[in-house]
């Protein structure tokens, strides 16, 4: 078996906390059970390039379980955890090529060694797979059978290639699926990006000013969060509804641009080029923090800053490099400009990456059955699978809720009822 990690030495470690994070994914579990008896996946090849962390690492275990064929790269060149890598290497027998702190040439040859098993099935954390597919190899796109994403970056890129006439197989948004959305993008992008925020600076946050570019899913989870920790929370916004809906939630909201001059602290979240740019660094007052938590480093435009600096940047601390401009002001990028929240810190919590990766698995497994009728399209996961997960995850938190009666349900579906 080929593989490239740091060092497979360092597998027992990764399991260990391949299990702890286990304790947390039930319905990971649950459906592992489904699978291994049903075994959906069988004679499939699938190529996976997401974040190598411990809930990735269960995820990996259950579709082995539905009888997949796995190898997988890394999403990104800061989110590899190494010891969980030994771990899928030495204990699933699953090829694995991604080692933290690769460069970008390390990255793409990863990627495509991942494309070089012939994958019927992508499982994308960012759509860098399917691009590179389409792009640099045509000729395999006819044996595939479809392929999952799971990031809002990645489904905007998909969208557009669909759009274009240019997606040639299906996909399935598992970004999408309120069961993603609604939790792991709020709940999960706030609590750990601000856990890589404060791993990285050990900065106070109550009384800051704390501006978040955006204010879609994970935005407004960064929002809530910072704002239960005390900061003051300006939004900037391009969308007239999501800024509306700010401002009711009881937050500031103005253009970047304006945001620049008070805000001790930025974090972007948008999966947009330069939302904080070079005109807003010339106005940033210094030691200011900037941080990014969407899925490329391109939210910051950290060669504008450089640009304004005579010198290279000094790194006081792991993950902070402070760039000096020439009037003497101090801007502290943090992560290098990528996800702070895995660059930093480790990721979303189990829980609730249980119930996103849930999305993957039901995903790849509705791409198996329903190939035969589905295009080259961008697709939800259905409702019905949303409610499944949903149902197991409440099942396995012991919490038990209300059905509706015959008579509920009848009127429900009735119009004849009036005042």
């Amino acid at each position: 078996m080929e593989y490239d990690i740091k060092n497979p030495d360092l597998a027992e470690q990764g399991l260990s906390r391949i299990e702890w994070a286990r304790q947390e994914m039930p319905v990971l579990d649950k459906i592992e059970e489904t699978f291994a008896k049903d075994r959906p996946l069988e004679g499939i090849r699938l190529g996976a390039c997401m974040h190598v962390t411990t809930e990735t690492a269960n995820l990996m275990r259950v579709l082995k379980a539905g009888g997949a064929e796995i190898t997988v790269s890394a999403s990104n060149p800061l989110s590899t955890q190494d010891d969980v890598a030994a771990s899928l290497v030495v204990h699933q027998e699953i090829p694995v090529y991604a080692i933290t702190g690769e460069d970008d040439e390390t990255y793409y040859r990863h990627l495509n060694a991942v494309l070089d098993t012939e994958p019927h099935m992508i499982m994308d954390d960012g759509a860098d797979l399917a691009s590179t597919l389409h792009k640099e190899r045509p000729n395999q796109l006819e044996a595939m059978v479809g392929g999952t994403e799971e990031t809002t970056t990645g489904v905007i890129r998909l969208k557009a290639m669909a759009a274009d006439g240019a997606l040639k197989f299906p996909v399935v948004a598992a970004n999408d699926a309120q069961t993603k959305h609604l939790f792991d993008n709020r709940y999960g992008t706030g609590q750990s990006t601000m856990d890589g925020v404060i791993r990285a600076t050990n900065y106070l946050i109550a009384g800051k000013n704390i501006v978040v570019g955006g204010y879609g899913w994970c935005s407004r989870g960064i929002a809530m969060r910072a704002a239960g920790l005390g900061g003051n929370v300006i939004v900037t916004e391009v969308d007239p509804l999501r800024a509306l809906e700010a401002v009711m939630d009881g937050f500031r909201v103005m253009p970047m641009a304006d945001a620049v001059g008070i805000g001790d602290m930025f974090i972007s979240a948008t999966g947009d080029i330069a939302v904080v740019d070079t005109h807003h660094f010339e106005k940033m007052k210094s030691g200011a923090l900037v941080a990014n938590s969407g899925h490329f480093d391109v939210e910051i435009n950290i060669p504008g800053l450089r640009g304004l600096c005579d010198a290279d940047p000094q790194r006081p601390r792991p993950f902070v490099d402070q760039y000096t401009t020439r009037d003497g002001r101090k801007i502290n990028i943090l992560g290098e400009g990528r996800l702070i929240n895995l660059a930093a810190a480790e990721g979303h919590p189990a829980s609730v990456m249980d119930m996103s990766f849930a999305g993957q698995a039901l995903g790849a497994r509705y791409l198996v059955e329903n190939q035969d009728i589905l295009g080259d399209e961008v697709y939800v996961i259905p409702a019905e699978v949303d409610q499944e997960i949903a149902g197991l995850k409440l099942d396995a938190m012991g919490i038990r809720i209300d059905t509706l009666t015959a008579q509920q349900a009848e009127y429900l579906s009735s119009w004849q009822h009036g005042t």
